[in-house]
This record gives C-alpha cells, sequence and structure tokens, in this order.
C-alpha cells in the first residue's frame, strides 16, 4: 500500500493496512524505487519546479527521448479525457528516461537517486516541518548529494541561498544558469509565450539541462515555443460573466501561495497586462505559513491594484491552531516571537482579517477587502469594477491560492 505523507499515521485506512499486515510504503519511498531503475532528471527548488519539469517532459518529448514523468500539476500535452480538460499529471513513456518534479516536503526527495538535478532556488518554505532556513538550505544540500556518479547538477547562480552552498557542492558537475546570459534569455524570450521573468529563468534551467543530455538547440527552443502553460499556473479560465456590466474580465487560476511566488506571479500578470486593473483574490494556505511569513505577505501584493482576502485555509494534519514548542527556551522565543504562550504551546496570531488590516497601513497598499462570506466575492468584484467602468479602465482577475479556491472561480464564469 501506498500512501502520500500528508496522511496522519492514525488515519483508518494506514491502522487497517497494519492490522492485516499489508506493507506500507511512503510516496516518495515508492518514486525513490523507480528513480534506482531509470536514468532519473529530478528538477527541485522552493518555487517553480512544476512548470520547468513540465519544460523539460516537452523538451524530451520533442527530442524523441518519450520519457515517463511525473508532475506535480496537470500538462494537456499529457492527454485527459474531455471532463478533465486540465490534463493529467503522469505520462508513461518506453524509453529509459524518468523525470520527475522532486517535492521537499518531509524530505522526500531524498528518496530519489537521479542521474540530472536542476534546482530553480531555496526559500523559507515548509518552516512548519523544517523550523528554520539552515534547516532547509541543509536539505537541499543533502539532496544534492544523491547525484549519481558522474551526474550533473543545473543551478540557479542567481538564487543567493542556493549560489551561498557552492563551496560545500565538492566533486559534483556543476552547471550554473543565470539570467544574466543575455544571448540565451534572449532566445528564450524569443520564443517563450508564457510571461513572467521567473518563467525565464525556469527555462533556461530546462535549456541548459537538456544541452547537458545532448538535445540540440533548435529542438529545445521549438518545445519551448510549444508550452502554453499548465493547470493552475496563470491558468486563463475564462471571462467573467456579469448580469449587471457587460465587461470582457478574463479570469485566471494561480497555485502561488508563498509571498515569493504571489510576488512573482503579480509581476508577471502586469507584464501581459500593463494597462489592466489587477484584481487578485487570495486565499492564505495554511496557518503555520501565515504566522512565520506575516512580513513577508504584507509585502507580497504590491502589484495587484485590488486585493480581496478569504480565510485560511486550513490543511488537514498540518494546520492544528498550535504549535508544540517542545523543550526550546520559552522565553527566548517570547522575544523573538511575540506569540502568546498557552500550556507551553503557542498560540496562532495571525489571521486574514489581520493580514487585511497591516496590508492596508501600508502607504502603496492595493484596495483591500477582507471576505469572510465567500457568497459576497461576485458581489465585491462586479463592485469593483463598476468603479473602473466610470474611468474606462479594463481589468483582469486573478484567482490565488493552493487550498480550496480552485473551487470558486468556476462560479465566476457561470
Amino acid at each position: 500500500m501506498v500512501y502520500s505523507q500528508a496522511v496522519t499515521p492514525d488515519n483508518p485506512e494506514i491502522l487497517e493496512a497494519k492490522r492485516l499486515n499489508i506493507p506500507l510504503k511512503s510516496y516518495p519511498a515508492a518514486l525513490g524505487d523507480l528513480t534506482r531503475k531509470y536514468k532519473t532528471i529530478a528538477i527541485a527548488g522552493s518555487h517553480g519546479k512544476s512548470t520547468t519539469t513540465a519544460l523539460m517532459a516537452l523538451i524530451f518529448m520533442e527530442a524523441g527521448l518519450d520519457p515517463t514523468v511525473i508532475i506535480g500539476t496537470k500538462l494537456k500535452e499529457f492527454g485527459g479525457s474531455p471532463r478533465n480538460g486540465a490534463g493529467r499529471n503522469f505520462r508513461l513513456g518506453k524509453s529509459k528516461y524518468l523525470i520527475v518534479e522532486a517535492d521537499e516536503y518531509k524530505d522526500s526527495f531524498l528518496n530519489y537517486h537521479p542521474q540530472g538535478i536542476l534546482v530553480t532556488n531555496v526559500d523559507r518554505e515548509h518552516l512548519d516541518h523544517y523550523k528554520n532556513f539552515k534547516n532547509v538550505k541543509k536539505v537541499f544540500l543533502n539532496f544534492m548529494g544523491n547525484l549519481a556518479a558522474g551526474g550533473v547538477l543545473v543551478l540557479n547562480k542567481d538564487d543567493r541561498p542556493l549560489f551561498s552552498l557552492a563551496d560545500k557542492l565538492r566533486n559534483k558537475k556543476i552547471l550554473w544558469f543565470s539570467l544574466k546570459d543575455v544571448k540565451r534569455v534572449k532566445q528564450i524570450k524569443k520564443v517563450l509565450k508564457i510571461p513572467g521573468t521567473h518563467n525565464v529563468s525556469n527555462a533556461l534551467g530546462a535549456f541548459n539541462l537538456a544541452r547537458s543530455f545532448g538535445i540540440k538547440e533548435k529542438v529545445i527552443l521549438k518545445a519551448l515555443s510549444k508550452y502554453r502553460g499548465a493547470w493552475r499556473r496563470m491558468e486563463y479560465r475564462g471571462n467573467l460573466k456579469s448580469q449587471i456590466l457587460n465587461l470582457k474580465t478574463p479570469v485566471y487560476d494561480d497555485y502561488a501561495h508563498h509571498p515569493t511566488e504571489i510576488k512573482a506571479t503579480l509581476n508577471a500578470f502586469k507584464e501581459k497586462y500593463p494597462e489592466s486593473i489587477l484584481i487578485c483574490v487570495f486565499q492564505p494556505h495554511q496557518s503555520r505559513r501565515l504566522n512565520i511569513l506575516f512580513k513577508e505577505f504584507v509585502n507580497a501584493f504590491n502589484k495587484a491594484n485590488v486585493l480581496i482576502l478569504l480565510d485560511i485555509y486550513k490543511v488537514s494534519g498540518r494546520d492544528e491552531l498550535s504549535y508544540n514548542i517542545g523543550s526550546c527556551n520559552e522565553n527566548k522565543f517570547r522575544r523573538k516571537t511575540s506569540r502568546t504562550f498557552y500550556n507551553n504551546r503557542i498560540v496562532a496570531k495571525y489571521s486574514s482579517e489581520e493580514l487585511s488590516q497591516a496590508i492596508s497601513k501600508r502607504k502603496s497598499s492595493p484596495k483591500v477587502f477582507y471576505l469572510p462570506h465567500l457568497g459576497k466575492l461576485k458581489q465585491i468584484i462586479q463592485k469593483v469594477l463598476k468603479a473602473n467602468k466610470a474611468k474606462k479602465l479594463k481589468a483582469v482577475i486573478v484567482m490565488m491560492g493552493a487550498g480550496s479556491i480552485v473551487n470558486l472561480t468556476p462560479k465566476l464564469l457561470k
């Protein structure tokens, strides 16, 4: 029985499998077994790994290398039923190549043993598990240490935390990529259809890794030119349907849920729609992430003109309302965090409402609405559009977050 690491040990199916002596294996461990049987390429990074994995898959497919691919989003290029218009997250190939999105959560990617590794960046993510940034960098370093003998590391030189690990990556073949590579960046920008500097960087990494496997430049560029995006990565869903306003307002879905991702995505939307009012509807994902990165979230929405904040999406098994601090020095921790303590536990401090208040206090903040009642979402959007219609301004809407917000988008299109 293969189980997700999001499943808790007290899950009824896990308990029953143990009672029946059915062998249990986590998904990363099972995938790790596969990586030993294939010539595996692993795409890792705190942000951008799904898009980069998709680009690598399309490049290998264009080159006729017929890879097996496992990715954390859905690609239409992998097929799918008419009911599943977003595509699939798996492709079964017939060659020796396996391309996988290597997730760092709970040390998952330490199970993998690739011949090629691409790392997009290293950021303060999954701190509910890693506790601090030092541990995040350490686990990425350990993952890169899993590279098979004779394998290649393709790393983002523009990412300072990643570049700081260079001295510890001894006896490894490293290919660095950078947006300062003007000639290559110009080539990629000419063919890449998806907006955003971060996506140019992702494509640049994929380009360099593909070249290390002997794929020709013209094949790589042709594959990049065909990419139209993935499920919930700046995914166009249609136009807002409104009985009140006769406006053509595009609606997008996006998975961004970390401040770094939010900034990059909103920058890309401003690049794509420079003359439009940008309306961001955001659902924070996980209380712990909001608590740990609260200041970063406050400064993440500068490019939005209007921000509509929904309540936090609570993640089952990861999102209790308090954090166990164990045996750490409580007084020292209290000074550093200003959290409220009760029975040796840190009570969650921040909410979406408090985030909306903090953002509103900033001088260059977007117009912020806190929306605890989801039924009023369309009403708020129409109110904003009415005000902009008088000024003859166009608008674009992005539904953003990693939780249940994806289920709200269809309601805007009906």
